[in-house]
């Protein structure tokens, strides 16, 4: 750092200030800092940096499933975003979900002198284990339940569901059908009550729900069964876009044209969405925002010493019509 400063001809003080952003240091000033530390290829001490601030400038994450879209997309929206904010991350990622495997993780985390973790909490287990956090640890849980003192960060998935619904019911279709995420998945959770909100706002008739656990394979299955009926299946509200291109998939073998006889609504839009046979109508979640609001709850806590935070932050989700859905057959003109 004496180097930078000589180069730069300024004080030490100033060089530290730049490093840390300080706002009180003129434009001309800090220009000619930066050009002093990539002329001499500085690079901070950080070690040397955490015995000063009693920071480590590294967060934790603990997450589940990263092969899935969703859980995936998250992580690395949260891992840009803490970036972008100079700080370094350390994933945990459990292949199995339960109170203690959460816990264990955080344990970890927090002996590695993180700063705060941040918990993809899409699953019950996982939510319920916040409430084992080691006192004075600052956390920010992704799509968890707004309980107790964790702050909570979630894309509105009732509410998503809820348009997607209300978009095939305005088509003409007498109701919706729905393929459901497994039933630990709080996320699923959301989307089955959101379609269940809507047919029940409109006095619609509420069929039966069909199990799936978010695999092309199982939407492929519910896909079979709805094809079989399809005399009475008019509209399929799928709750990820993995399962409605397996049910497309059914649905194309058995014959049955979409949007012709049955329209079809996903979630998620991953990026192959749009390249579906049909291209799928989705809703869409914007998992840049959500990590980036997760980050700064996190460091809002971090700044304030880990004062518990009370936070929910809920993102809109988008809805995206392609060419999956179409009028009801019973609202066509003859």
């Amino acid at each position: 750092m004496a180097d930078v400063a000589k180069l730069a001809g300024v004080s030490h003080q100033t060089v530290s200030r730049v490093l840390n952003d300080h706002p009180k240091v003129r434009k001309e000033t800090r220009a000619r800092v930066l050009r002093a530390i990539t002329a001499l290829g500085y690079r901070r001490n950080l070690t040397a940096r955490a015995l000063v601030t009693r920071r480590s400038h590294r967060l934790g994450v603990v997450s589940f499933d990263t092969i899935l879209y969703g859980p995936a997309s998250t992580v690395h929206g949260i891992e840009r975003a803490a970036r972008e904010a100079g700080y370094f991350v350390s994933i945990m990622s459990l292949r199995t979900i339960d109170r203690a495997g959460v816990n264990e993780a955080i344990g970890h985390l927090a002996e590695q002198g993180v700063d705060g973790v941040v918990v993809v909490a899409p699953q019950r287990a996982a939510a319920q284990a916040l409430a084992d956090l080691p006192p004075g640890l600052p956390a920010v849980a992704v799509e968890g339940r707004h309980e107790g003192e964790v702050a909570v960060v979630s894309v509105d998935q009732r509410e998503g569901a809820r348009h997607a619904t209300a978009h095939l019911l305005a088509l003409g279709h007498d109701t919706v059908w729905h393929v459901s995420g497994p039933d630990d998945w709080l996320e699923a959770e959301g989307r089955h009550e959101g379609w269940r909100a809507a047919l029940a706002d409109a006095g619609r008739e509420i069929p039966e729900v069909l199990a799936g656990d978010w695999t092309p394979r199982s939407g492929y299955r519910a896909g079979r069964v709805l094809a079989a009926r399809v005399a009475e299946v008019t509209a399929v509200f799928v709750a990820n876009d993995q399962m409605a291109l397996g049910l497309l998939r059914a649905f194309s073998e058995a014959g049955v044209r979409v949007p012709e006889q049955v329209s079809v609504v996903g979630f998620d839009d991953i990026p192959e969405a749009a390249y579906f046979t049909p291209a799928l109508t989705t809703v869409r979640q914007d998992f840049g925002e959500v990590g980036r609001l997760s980050i700064g709850l996190l460091l809002k806590q971090i700044e304030s010493s880990g004062a518990a935070g009370h936070d929910h932050l809920i993102v809109p989700a988008r809805f995206v019509i392609r060419d999956s859905t179409g009028r009801a057959r019973s609202a066509l003109p003859y």
